[in-house]
């Protein structure tokens, strides 16, 4: 029987070839395919007359058929296919290559909407191989075409029809894994109806009924899941803590810890002192101090005769991290050892070895790392405390594989998000909650501005003026590249009622910006950095950046987690309208970490406007003025509703919250789907714990988080 489990394979003209080209997209199984969502849809709905076409993308024209094609045969042996059709603003020439059965498919007088790029050539228009449908008075075509996410190998039509038949293969295996009596309350279309209608949709409100009921399983399950694990793990038990003596470590520092971070760090000491496992989240803006505090729990956890893990998402991070604090547990008789990708073989073997050691005299009690601490080679003899920072760059699964390999320890997770308190509590269900809201003395303010695109030769200025002094320059742009072309639409477009046919403004674009920058400013070294690059190469280019080798960096947001570059001095956000407020203030916090004089400036994007009644304009005003992490949150929670901290996937990546990665739910524009869908979580669990009454759901959680041992992951 063909369920979602079945490999790619099944699919008729899916063999070898085009499976390893579905395997670098992702997509393993019919289930990965069906949750291949498109990026983008063509707008053919959009229909234009010839005068009025997309200069620089794809349009949709209805014309007629004027003249019977014509193939011509080229010297190259290729042939091409020429015909006239036309509407009442012009004439335009269809021209296709080698494609001479399409010679009997335009009879002259039929109409056609075709779909493709409109070239002015003369007094005429020209389009190169577009598409066309046939079209019938009284019978609408589709409004949208599917675009999906590309690699080699595989075309749109390809995926398309792939698609497709999965669905029809899948038709038997269809029960929907939402309890019928909340779909139902919801006013949710089935799973087969959404499935559908986002891979080939019938209508905009098809489409849009669709993406719902897909964003609130997305929602569901998450909320479903960290609910389960936190019962599971306050179930469990974990080594009290009884020794917690951080003099030791306070007394080497060179200042006071703030009242804030000593709260936090009471909170830790009370949770460790407990029989029960930790689980605690510390939150706060960048610079705050919470290494300091996570160090005084590894402190209490090595005190009592126990080990401490801790997990950094990249290489770059956990150096970082190691050279900070490894001086310091020296110092306090600890030896500490860093364990990443790139340590060389011999001293790897001999790291896991000490770390598993049941001698105290020869075990490691302190190790700093990256992904390379999850490795089935890695085990603890006395595993206490685990902490990962970063929260949001870290998945469930594998936080839980770290506890796995120190079983019943304490957990430690930090996040440079300030979250609203409201919302904490749905997307960190699972942890507590310790918030640093007060930030050291000393640390200088980044001043803030926002403008539009009239300060452009100023703003090239200031940066030119700022790398000749020495200082360093971050360029955030909100795209990889430019992606989406003039004539597609995608699901936040579609929520507005007049997108389908205007589509959103054009965002600026890592790798194009970072280009245009090179041309403005020859002399300089500039480079990019974004999400789809491999993780060495990411590095490569942050270390560089972190040595003084790169003058002016332009990234995606990939940037909120990084290495401190006390040197840089200049953040600029370009279409910082498009930013959560939250998102923008951690970019901010990138900036101001050294002695220089540092600044923030939000270039607003094309109808955003110097009218403080615009609400872009509004909320950019918010930055120019306040500074508090926790504040800003709570205005974005008021101005736009809940979670619009995490901000939006324009990076291409998957949307992130929690440690969960959402394909298609994005908390800036759906937190009251989210919202709900953790209230009915939350309410499922009260009457079945364990989702025995609901295997189908059951077995999609497990999908998510893979249960093992009494812990999701």
């Amino acid at each position: 029987m063909v369920t979602r489990q079945s490999p790619i394979t099944v699919l008729q003209g899916v063999g070898a070839a085009k499976a390893a080209a579905y395997e670098r997209l992702g997509i393993r199984t019919l289930g990965d395919l069906l949750l291949h969502y498109p990026r983008a849809y063509e707008n053919r709905g959009d229909i234009r007359p010839l005068a009025q076409t997309h200069p620089d993308g794809k349009s949709a024209v209805l014309l007629t058929v004027a003249s019977e094609p014509k193939a011509v045969r080229l010297r190259s042996r290729k042939s091409l296919l020429k015909l006239r059709a036309f509407d009442e603003s012009g004439s335009c020439e269809i021209v296709y290559f080698n494609q001479d059965y399409l010679k009997s498919k335009f009879p002259v007088g039929s109409v056609y909407r075709f779909y493709g790029k409109v070239e002015r050539v003369g007094k005429g228009y020209r389009m190169s191989a577009p598409a066309a449908e046939a079209w019938a008075t009284g019978i609408p075509l589709p409004p949208y075409r599917a675009v999906y996410r590309m690699t080699d190998g595989l075309s749109q039509n390809q995926i398309a029809k792939d698609a497709e038949a999965a669905l029809e293969l899948l038709a038997a295996d269809g029960e929907d894994p939402l309890p019928a009596e909340i779909r139902e309350r919801r006013s949710l279309c089935t799973l087969s109806y959404a499935l559908r209608n986002i891979h080939k949709p019938e209508d905009r409100a098809s489409l849009l009924i669709a993406r719902r009921r897909l964003i609130y399983d997305e929602f569901f399950t998450f909320s479903l899941g960290t609910s389960m694990a936190g019962r599971r793990t306050r179930s469990a038990s974990a080594p009290a803590c009884k020794w917690q003596e951080i003099a030791p470590l306070t007394d080497q520092l060179p200042y006071t810890l703030t009242g804030a971070q000593m709260r936090a760090i009471d909170e830790i000491r009370r949770d460790m002192a407990q029989e029960l496992p930790m689980s605690r989240i510390l939150v706060g803006d960048v610079g705050c101090g919470k290494t300091v505090c996570a160090a005084a729990a590894m402190l209490i956890a090595l005190q009592n005769g126990l080990q401490a893990a801790l997990m950094a998402p990249t290489e770059i991070l956990a150096r970082q991290h190691y050279e900070d604090l490894a001086p310091l547990f020296e110092r306090m008789g600890y030896s500490c050892a860093l364990l990443v990708g790139a340590t060389p073989a011999a001293e790897k073997r001999r790291i896991k070895a000490s770390l598993c050691e049941k001698d105290p005299a020869r075990r490691l009690p302190l190790v700093i790392g990256t992904h390379a601490l999850l490795t089935e080679d890695v085990s603890f003899a006395f595993a206490g405390l685990v902490v990962t920072d970063e929260q949001h760059r870290f998945g469930a699964r594998q936080r839980a594989t770290l506890l796995e390999k120190s079983e019943h320890a304490h957990l430690l997770v930090m996040s440079a998000t300030p979250i609203p308190r409201s919302l904490a509590l749905v997307l960190y269900g699972d942890l507590a909650i310790s918030r640093i809201d007060e930030m050291p003395p000393g640390r200088q303010r980044v001043d803030t501005f926002a403008v539009d695109e009239s300060y452009r030769e100023r703003l090239n200025g200031f940066i030119e003026r700022q790398v000749g002094e020495g200082g360093q320059v971050y360029v955030v742009c909100p795209a990889v590249e430019e992606e989406k072309d003039a004539g597609e639409v995608d699901l936040y477009d579609l929520l507005e009622e007049d997108a389908p046919v205007r589509g959103r403004a054009p965002m600026k674009s890592a790798v194009g910006h970072a280009e245009a920058l090179r041309e403005r400013f020859p002399g300089l070294r500039v480079e990019s950095l974004h999400g789809r690059m491999k993780s060495r190469e990411k590095e490569d280019v942050m270390q560089r950046f972190a040595a003084g080798q790169i003058d002016i960096l332009v990234s995606t947001t990939v940037i909120e987690v990084g290495v401190n570059v006390p040197n840089a001095c200049l953040m600029i956000v370009e279409n910082a309208e498009r930013f959560g407020l939250s998102q923008l203030h951690q970019l901010r916090g990138r900036v101001g970490r050294g002695k220089r004089k540092s600044w923030c400036i939000l270039v607003a994007g094309d109808g955003v406007g110097q009218s403080e009644e615009n609400p872009s304009r509004k909320r950019l005003d918010v930055m120019r003025t306040t500074y508090d992490g926790f504040a800003i949150a709570e205005q974005d929670l008021e101005q736009r509703g809940p979670g619009d901290f995490l901000g939006s996937a324009a990076d291409g990546t998957l949307r992130q919250s929690g440690g969960l990665s959402f394909r298609l739910a994005d908390v800036a524009e759906d937190g009251e789907i989210l919202s709900r869908a953790a209230q009915d979580a939350k309410a499922l669990l009260r009457e079945d714990p364990e989702l025995q009454a609901h295997p189908v759901l059951a077995e999609r959680v497990r999908e998510a988080f893979t249960i093992e041992e009494g812990l999701i992951s």
